[in-house]
């Protein structure tokens, strides 16, 4: 499964950085305006924390973080 996401233009989803194949089926998820998110100045100071940590590239795999998730305790 991939996401991307992209625009309406002239009626048709565009989406650009993402090869479709003619014909091939997809599922769109349409935004009802924008979503109101409320953070402590903790979540807050810890979200931006995470972003800079992502922009250095200090990530994980997919297949660590479903590992880490289904370690017990």
């Amino acid at each position: 499964m991939q996401v991307a996401s992209g625009k309406v233009i002239a009626g048709k989803v565009v989406v650009e950085g993402l090869s479709l194949a003619e014909g091939e089926v997809v599922t769109v998820v349409k935004q009802d305006g924008e979503p109101v998110v409320h953070l402590s100045a903790e979540e807050e100071a810890e979200l931006l924390e995470a972003m800079a940590e992502a922009d250095r590239g200090d990530t994980i795999s997919a297949e660590e973080l479903f590992a880490r998730l289904s370690r017990p305790g």
